[in-house]
């Protein structure tokens, strides 16, 4: 698997989820049902990106040069809760 398709295209199927439900009518899912898995998928991205942006700093300080992509999963996975952070 490339590097572009571990750290870019997967990562930004959270994204893509987010907006999906939240895109989704009120009339199929209900508000409370589609506001919840809105919250969930946001939280769930920004403790991954979390996550990567620990593991990416880890090999900035060890000078690897796979960190920039790992700061560029940690952009990806952040625009969820930037999005709820706007819509709410």
């Amino acid at each position: 698997m490339s590097r572009l398709v571990r750290h870019i295209v997967i990562p930004s199927l959270v994204p893509l989820i987010f907006f999906v439900i939240a895109l989704t009518p009120v009339e199929v899912m209900g508000c409370l049902t589609r506001g919840l898995l809105a919250i969930t998928v946001s939280l769930i991205s920004g403790i991954s990106a979390l996550c990567m942006a620990i593991i990416g700093l880890k090999l900035r300080v060890q000078n690897d040069p796979n960190a920039s992509w790992w700061m560029m999963s940690t952009l990806v996975l952040t625009v969820p809760v930037i999005a709820l952070l706007v819509l709410a």
